[in-house]
């Protein structure tokens, strides 16, 4: 098993070197998602991995999809969290899971939900934003690209309290966020 101090590989590369439909597509979702490397795509790929294989071992114990005992509580607790992730839609059933693609993880990486909420201009400044500790999750600094967020998390996305992004007149700050930020507070003032 090796040490727990040190790292391990959180992927398995690929079988074959060389496929040229594969390199294109990995290559495509390294320029969408503003990813590192590969090495970020394959631990997305290794991720739904793991899913479809709990959920084909889940399906072949179960007899004719009827869960009872222990598969229907691991089929549960394997819903539960896909949907806490935003990854599963509530209406979905454990065979779904074999449908879903490595874009489904990758969406829910907080370099991907920081660009999406607008408090950056681009994948790559998201990404340089959270690496530098400007990017806080419910008021805690996190400074890892690829932490998967929760569906509850993603709205307690935020900048960082002593990051100087925070204040409205910084260069490097997105005019929507500003802007909408301003809306809210100026809504705030008129309530009270």
């Amino acid at each position: 098993m090796g040490h727990p101090r040190k790292r391990h590989k959180q992927y398995s590369t690929p079988k074959h070197p060389w496929q040229a439909e594969r390199l294109a597509a990995e290559t495509e979702l390294v320029k969408t998602y503003g990813l590192r490397n590969k090495r970020e795509v394959w631990t997305a790929e290794s991720i739904l991995r793991k899913y479809r294989r709990a959920t084909r071992r889940l399906l072949a114990e179960s007899a004719a999809g009827n869960f009872s005992g222990h598969v229907e509580t691991e089929a549960n607790q394997i819903i539960a969290r896909l949907q806490r992730f935003d990854i599963m839609p509530a209406d979905t059933e454990l065979t779904d899971i074999l449908t879903f693609e490595v874009k489904d993880v990758l969406e829910r990486r907080l370099q991907t939900q920081v660009y999406r909420q607008g408090l950056a201009h681009t994948m790559r400044q998201a990404r340089q934003f959270i690496t530098h500790g400007h990017i806080a999750v419910a008021g805690h600094k996190v400074t890892i690209p690829s932490y998967l967020v929760s569906m509850k998390a993603a709205m307690q996305i935020d900048y960082y309290g002593s990051s100087p992004i925070l204040h409205e007149m910084h260069p490097e700050r997105p005019t929507q966020v500003a802007a909408g930020e301003s809306i809210l507070n100026g809504a705030q003032e008129e309530a009270k």
